[in-house]
């Protein structure tokens, strides 16, 4: 892993973070990516003060040119770029009746859009790593992880734009898996379930409001909701971050070199 580049999208906050320095830890220098300066800076910075290399890039991965500027930046910065981990996302749900045709969309652009966006920036060179190194007589493998959710395998109220376009991640992680292959391209999914992060915090009343990319997005859960999956989970509670992360790094490591098309619940084994 050392020496190896990634990018994380995000990596300012939660899962994304705790993935970011866990990158880090094995060597792997991490670009950090999320839509605020503060968050992406200070996890930078934790990497760099634990002596690993980082660099944050703040930018809306929901915006046309994402894509390009988080690989050219990668490329720019490291010289190379090996593991790719689309894990940025919020909430911003509700009943399909009252649900707008921008509040359906807002999710299909961070969840499915920003990736696709992302991924095939990265193609000309994921390409271009498996020539040379054929050209060389050796096999290295690159990683992409798609962090979807248990709600896309299982569905759950009020959740049908965040299931809908964490479900589509997953088809475009099966449609990768075959088309990259042959480049030597571990393509995988990771579907989380209950995450201590604010997005999984629980909340009464009125959900949190935040502000992502000008848009007004909600974080956390109903507090009887969680309660309802905690009591669906046979390991009794949620995922730290760390937790949710190890899983994702499972998939970015060589170990997985043989491993693709694969989507690993790490749900405390809650299913439906």
């Amino acid at each position: 892993m050392r020496g190896k580049a990634a990018i994380v999208t995000g990596a300012g906050r939660g899962t994304g973070r705790a993935l970011a320095l866990k990158l880090a830890g094995d060597g792997v220098q991490v670009l950090v990516n999320d839509v605020d300066a503060g968050p992406a800076d200070d996890s930078a910075a934790a990497i760099r003060a634990a002596g690993g290399s980082a660099v944050a890039c703040v930018c809306d991965i929901t915006l046309a040119d994402a894509g390009d500027r988080l690989v050219e930046a990668a490329i720019d910065t490291f010289g190379r770029l090996d593991i790719i981990v689309n894990n940025a996302s919020f909430l911003m749900g509700g009943r399909i009746e009252a649900m707008s045709d921008a509040q359906f969309n807002a999710l299909v652009e961070v969840n499915m859009l920003a990736p696709f966006r992302i991924l095939r920036a990265a193609a000309p060179h994921f390409r271009a790593a498996f020539e040379a190194e054929q050209a060389a007589g050796s096999e290295g493998f690159r990683k992409v992880v798609n962090v979807s959710s248990v709600l896309a395998q299982y569905g759950g109220p009020e959740t049908s734009n965040y299931a809908a376009s964490k479900a589509g991640l997953i088809g475009l992680t099966h449609a990768l898996a075959k088309e990259w292959g042959p480049w030597r391209v571990n393509v995988n999914a990771v579907a989380l379930g209950l995450v201590a992060t604010r997005m999984g915090a629980p909340f009464e009343g009125s959900p949190p409001a935040v502000d992502v990319g000008g848009r007004t997005a909600y974080m956390g859960i109903p507090a009887n909701r969680v309660d309802a999956y905690r009591a669906r989970i046979p390991l009794g509670r949620g995922a730290t971050p760390e937790e949710a992360a190890g899983a994702i790094w499972l998939l970015c490591r060589p170990e997985a070199d043989f491993v693709t098309g694969q989507v690993l619940t790490a749900s405390g084994g809650m299913v439906g």
